[in-house]
């Protein structure tokens, strides 16, 4: 459970107003409150039609529910930042985000889910990761952040730094590929550059080059599945040990790494930076 307090000042307010303005929550939040008994001022349980005076006290209590489809299973978790409403993990190479009919026991979920076991908790990653794609994914671990978190990602205010190693060297050591995504029709999985699919742009920069690949610094503008996979092997590049748009190379893994991230927090409204660490198979390969 997470509690949030505020202290009036100034003229007589309604608590409905305070929170949506002040604490910027939804009406899915407001209602979760209203529904869970948890809006108080000065200690005593409220509606949000209470009027708020000067120096009163609105304290608000935001519950949870376990997540009921989610097996937690105890493992390792690399976590990089942690606070009362955000848990950031490191996730690594071959490991899912959320179970699946594959993956039941063994993803970054399960993991989350069994950390906190005790407590009324619902696994909510912010941004997903592909199952080969190893680094930063954010997870909100209420309601609140949930919602607010999703709007900073719809609107893009969600910065996303990877690291890639692609095959051949780039002619144009920087550059923005602008070329629309699709899912091929004959698959569930796969998708395309198409004339009629969806909006993606990804910039790029190359970092370091290498006898047969090329490090980048990579920077999606847009959130479309597999995009910076299927735009550079569009580019003729495509991602070292890719198994599905590359080559797949035996015991190696695909090497696309979500180094860091900056977003607002979702409470405090404070701007934050996260980094997450390259394993040793990156720097093994060049």
């Amino acid at each position: 459970m997470r509690e949030l307090n505020y202290t009036r000042k100034g003229e007589p307010v309604l608590v409905r107003t305070i929170l949506k303005e002040y604490f910027g929550f939804s009406k899915g939040t407001i209602t979760n409150l209203k529904e869970s008994n948890g809006i108080f001022v000065n200690g005593e349980l409220v509606t949000v039609r209470k009027e708020m005076r000067e120096n009163d006290v609105l304290t608000v209590r935001i519950k949870d529910e376990k997540s009921e489809n989610i097996v937690p299973v105890e493992m390792e978790l690399d976590i990089i930042f942690e606070d009362e409403d955000l848990l950031a993990v490191n996730k690594p190479s071959g490991m899912a985000t959320h179970p699946s009919l594959n993956h039941y026991t063994d993803t970054l979920a399960n993991g989350v889910c069994y950390k906190y076991k005790d407590k009324n908790f619902t696994f909510r990653a912010v941004n997903r990761l592909d199952l080969e794609t190893s680094g930063i994914v954010l997870i909100a671990k209420n309601r609140n952040s949930a919602h607010k978190l999703g709007e900073q990602l719809k609107a893009g205010q969600i910065q996303k730094v990877y690291y890639a190693l692609c095959e051949g060297k780039f002619s144009e050591k920087e550059g923005i590929i602008d070329a629309p995504i699709a899912r091929k029709s004959e698959s569930m999985i796969l998708r395309h550059i198409h004339v009629n699919g969806k909006y993606a742009v990804t910039e790029y920069k190359v970092i370091n080059e290498y006898e047969n690949t090329s490090l980048l610094e990579v920077r999606p503008k847009t959130g479309r599945t597999h995009q910076i996979r299927v735009h550079f092997s569009y580019m003729g590049h495509p991602i070292s040990g890719d198994p599905l748009y590359g080559t797949k190379i035996e015991n190696e893994r695909l090497m696309l790494h979500c180094g860091k991230m900056i977003f607002h927090h979702p409470v405090t409204g404070e701007c934050v930076e996260l980094s997450a660490k390259i394993s040793n198979q990156f720097f093994e390969k060049l």
